[in-house]
């Protein structure tokens, strides 16, 4: 123990992400306050459907965001006692010696990694879901193009010599935690999530504190046999994951030598199973709820049960928990602990949010005037159009924000439906264009993009609850959740209040929460929850009734914009026959 003049040594718990373009890592005290951040690009090649990164360029941004952080923060390495790692669901590929395997057609070795949002499996993903394995029904009925097994099957179909060399297929948030401490063990989430792997074979198992890994049992190796990669069945499934533990299971001895010295950090750190990045959203914020709203309360798991986390970024995750499994159509799901133990998750989704905001404003010829003043006055291109739909709705007396796009509506699947639809194919579209170009009309178009994301969430929330769930709260986290008039319209659109968490960078606190369970700080990955996640600001729905009517006119719209561009496919279909 220290002498009684010491202070003794803080907590500090470290999360790492991985997201799309950069990683980043957060610095978290024993309060769940951010303490430092640091973040380094990555690199990303894409041609046409195919997205490529390297995992030696990922582990590279890794440690210069750790060092980063570390120095922002003022913290030592030797204060970090715990590590999580959360990142996105892209596709790792290593040889016998940890060594990159390419899953490239330029045959570059650096390229192992098949980024998340890459679209090359579309085909196989239409032949794994003609199989009708009982699997599917985990996942809405289908499998998405941009999970593992369709990937998986691209690869050896096309890349043979790639398929034979490789010795480990990795989620990239398991390799991560892989590269740190050499366990091979996977997390529930990444494998139950990503690779059709049924969580709850464990159910019959486990005791609530029981984090032990646990020989894989969940796997289907008919499913496998019968897509035609049985091969991956060999050696208790070596090759994609002979065990799996519940996130936060402290994982080997900790951080190895080696990686410690690259990061910064001790050697023996415990490490924590990880998590998706939208998981690890989840898990930063779904318990940052009002003490008073808690209070009324009776049952805190019934409480933790009417929440829907929203995870926007590039694209945007909708996650919500039961305690019994509830089979959505066309959302993914029902994954036992996958997100937080003993829970059964709920995950819908919208394939391009984020990114698709950018593609309407980049591309409008009105965006690099806009671009220059943003940045000549130190804002956001978000918050110039916000302001100038304010003086817009006054300019032409609207009696609210909204009404504003009454002549503008806007389908917003220009990468395909995840949820509630599940149908890769499905387009954007926009009605009510005019040959305007200027500044105010791509406020308008971007207003109606919004609102367009916005019924999507309300669709997947309406399919949840005619399904079982009973979701009457939001909670909204990562880059799009800084933008005041994105949150309003989601509140006003769904008619449900949206929390915003007190540290909004929920991902990183997420991975961090991993890395306190697996110092043992806590009994529990959902008592960590508890402790860490605090709430900040609250936006109710508007209480005018005519905001109301208004978007459930536009609703109506929306929902019809779909079931048009279906019949129109057929139109083309029947002429071209």
């Amino acid at each position: 123990m220290s002498g009684a003049d010491e202070a003794p040594p803080r907590s500090v718990f470290l999360g790492v992400d991985v997201g799309t373009g950069s990683a980043r890592a957060g610095l978290f005290d024993a309060n769940g306050k951010l303490l430092g951040f640091g973040n380094c690009p990555i690199q990303i090649w894409k041609e046409g459907d195919c997205i490529e990164q390297s995992s030696t360029d990922i582990w590279l941004a890794v440690c210069s965001a750790v060092k980063l952080a570390c120095t922002l923060a003022n913290v030592d390495g030797k204060e970090v006692v715990g590590i999580g790692f959360a990142a996105t669901c892209s596709l790792v590929a290593v040889d016998s010696d940890g060594s990159p395997v390419t899953v490239s057609w330029s045959g570059d070795s650096r390229r192992n990694v098949i980024v998340w949002m890459d679209h090359r499996a579309v085909k196989q993903a239409e032949r794994i879901n003609a199989s009708n394995s009982p699997v599917l029904q985990y996942c809405g009925g289908s499998l998405s193009p941009e999970m593992e097994p369709p990937k998986l099957l691209w690869v050896k179909e096309n890349l043979k010599e790639s398929w034979s060399m490789a010795f480990r297929w990795m989620d990239l948030s398991d390799w991560l935690s892989y590269r740190a401490t050499g366990d091979d063990t996977r997390s529930l989430c990444t494998t139950v999530c990503k690779w059709t792997y049924l969580g709850h074979a464990h159910l019959e198992q486990l005791n609530e504190n029981d984090s032990r890994d646990m020989e894989a049992c969940g796997w289907d190796d008919e499913f496998w046999e019968e897509i035609g990669l049985g091969d991956l069945v060999d050696g208790h499934h070596a090759k994609i994951g002979r065990s799996v533990a519940f996130p936060g299971h402290t994982l080997g001895s900790g951080l190895t030598p080696t990686a410690a010295k690259e990061l910064g950090l001790e050697a023996g750190t415990p490490v924590g199973t990880s998590l998706i990045d939208a998981h690890a959203g989840g898990v930063g914020v779904m318990e940052s709820f009002p003490a008073s709203d808690l209070k009324c309360e009776a049952d805190e798991n019934d409480g933790i049960c009417r929440r829907m986390v929203l995870v926007c970024g590039t694209s945007t995750c909708h996650m919500a928990v039961s305690q019994s499994k509830l089979f959505i159509p066309g959302v993914w799901g029902p994954f036992w602990s996958a997100m937080v133990p003993q829970f059964w998750l709920t995950e819908g989704g919208q394939s391009a949010t984020g990114a698709l905001l950018d593609h309407i404003i980049e591309n409008h010829v009105a965006s690099p005037h806009l671009a220059n003043r943003a940045a000549s006055q130190g804002t956001t291109v978000f918050a110039l159009l916000n302001k100038m739909l304010e003086s817009m709705m006054q300019e032409l007396d609207a009696s609210f924000l909204s009404a504003l796009t009454k002549d503008l509506h806007v389908l917003p699947d220009f990468h395909g439906n995840r949820s509630p639809i599940a149908d890769p194919n499905a387009k954007g579209m926009v009605s009510g264009l005019t040959l305007d170009t200027s500044e105010k009309q791509l406020a308008l178009l971007y207003l109606a993009t919004v609102q367009g994301i916005a019924y999507g969430t309300r669709h997947i929330i309406e399919q949840c609850n005619a399904n079982g769930h009973k979701i009457n709260t939001l909670l909204a986290c990562g880059g799009l959740a800084k933008n005041l008039l994105y949150i309003q319209e989601h509140a006003d659109i769904t008619g449900y209040p949206v929390i915003l968490p007190r540290e909004n960078e929920s991902v990183l606190l997420g991975a961090a929460i991993l890395g306190a369970v697996a110092a043992k700080k806590y009994p529990s990955l959902h008592d960590a929850m508890k402790a860490l996640n605090a709430a900040g600001q609250v936006i109710n729905p508007s209480k005018d009734p005519n905001v109301k009517k208004y978007h459930d006119a536009k609703y109506r719209i929306f929902r019809d914009l779909y079931d048009k561009q279906v019949s129109y496919r057929s139109i083309i279909a029947e002429a071209l026959a």
